[in-house]
């Protein structure tokens, strides 16, 4: 495996993208996130990462150079084991590893339901007014008599799972182009999602009529944030590439202005577009109309249907992959090698089993989403990133003093702000819980 980029120069980084790092710019949902999601941290920590981040200010090799030049990528992974003790550290990989748990079980149901309503036939009259049309069940018919909707996802599921399964198996690597790839399709699908639901709008033919706000939607409120702060897991890549750094923090905040106008767009052309009861949990299920003259070309209805099945089926091993080596690296003991039997054949098998065994038993996105989010998606977009932010902070004030000056300094910069998402992650979690004991009894 292949070890991730750090050293005792390049580590200045934190101080300077952790105050903007725990900040969401957006907070709409991002279908096909995961290559920016985490980057792969789990191998064994040498002991360069235990060192001082930064070596004292009165060090003549520290004086020649700008201890805030952003000149190395460091993820999360490292973050951690530079900055919290060996309880927190625990706790941040088994966060990690909790979330990427829910996030493969939504790709795992979000593939064969998406395949599942492209394949099986439905007889629509559309001369039928839809509250007399029949409504869809799992028990409906799908191929003739004798196999039902549940049973054609739970055979795209299993098909799903030998095609992608093995590939936890081994390492993927080079696949530049098939993010490029998936990156294209992205946007395509997004702008013409947009495109059709505008106009079906102007045409007069909008159907939504959403309500003001909905206590009830709580919890996938956190569950879809997640998602766009994944985003910003893409910012040391984004970042240290770029020569010139004098502008960066006003690069970076029109590059998440132009992610929340773009997603605010697609979310708001969609509650306007249709009927708030009836849409999907998979958004481009919607574009399926056949009745709809706007909507009914065949071509692009099944693009936008086998869009999620390109796009999440490429991201599904490594998304794998990435669990299955923080998993190794959550259990790994200083000192212990792990015996073949463990290292290739158990911690893949504990990586792919949970999260398909789940979407076996629902494939509910709805609730996989906010579940995922509510609890694992807080604790990475809000109580670690503070953390890391503090704990950046205190040892910066050491090294330093409370004079020193970072020139790429934050604007939410002031101690408020930290204990503000402590707060407030914190209170998200009990009102979410309580909203589900609640909504269950």
């Amino acid at each position: 495996m292949n070890r991730p980029i750090t050293n005792v120069v390049g580590r200045p980084i934190m101080l300077i993208l952790l105050p903007s790092l725990f900040f969401p710019f957006s907070l709409i949902k991002d279908d096909a996130h995961t290559e920016d999601v985490i980057e792969d941290e789990a191998e064994n920590q040498s002991e360069e990462e235990r060192r001082a981040l930064l070596a004292p200010v009165n060090d003549p090799k520290r004086r020649r150079v700008d201890l805030y030049d952003i000149t190395e990528r460091v993820e999360m992974g490292q973050m951690a084991s530079m900055f919290f003790n060996k309880v927190g550290w625990y706790l941040f990989y088994l966060c990690i590893v909790i979330y990427l748990y829910g996030d493969l079980a939504i790709y795992a149901a979000a593939v064969p339901k998406s395949l599942r309503d492209i394949t099986c036939p439905v007889n629509i009259t559309c001369n039928i007014k839809p509250s007399k049309q029949i409504n869809l069940t799992n028990s409906s018919p799908c191929w003739g008599t004798t196999v039902n909707r549940q049973n054609a996802y739970r055979v795209y599921l299993a098909a799903f799972s030998l095609l992608l399964g093995p590939f936890v198996f081994f390492n993927v690597q080079k696949t530049k182009y098939l993010q490029l790839l998936t990156s294209l399709m992205r946007w395509v699908a997004f702008t013409i999602m947009i495109i059709l639901a505008m106009t079906r709008i102007t045409h007069g033919k909008g159907e939504g009529h959403p309500v003001m706000a909905s206590v009830t939607s709580v919890p996938n409120l956190f569950g879809v944030c997640v998602y766009s702060f994944m985003c910003q897991h893409s910012l040391p890549s984004l970042v240290t590439p770029i020569k010139n750094k004098r502008h960066l923090s006003l690069l970076v905040f029109f590059d998440f202005l132009v992610i929340l106008v773009f997603y605010l767009v697609l979310s708001f052309t969609g509650i306007f577009c249709f009927k708030n009861m009836d849409i999907k949990d998979i958004y481009t299920l919607n574009f399926m109309d056949k009745c709809d003259p706007i909507t009914s070309a065949q071509e692009i209805s099944y693009f936008l249907g086998l869009f999620p099945v390109f796009t999440l089926s490429t991201n599904f091993p490594i998304i794998a992959i990435t669990l299955r080596n923080n998993l190794k690296t959550l259990f790994h003991r200083d000192g212990y090698t792990y015996p073949w039997i463990i290292d290739r054949i158990f911690f893949p098998l504990l990586t792919i089993v949970p999260p398909i065994a789940v979407a076996f038993g629902t494939d509910d996105l709805e609730f996989l989403v906010g579940v995922t989010g509510s609890y694992a998606g807080a604790g990475i977009q809000y109580l670690v990133p503070a953390f890391l932010v503090y704990s950046a902070r205190k040892e910066q004030r050491i090294l330093f003093g409370p004079g020193s000056i970072n020139k790429h300094t934050s604007p939410f910069r002031h101690s408020f702000w930290v204990y503000f998402v402590w707060v407030w992650g914190t209170l998200s979690i009990i009102f979410v819980t309580v909203n589900h004991i609640l909504t269950k009894s």
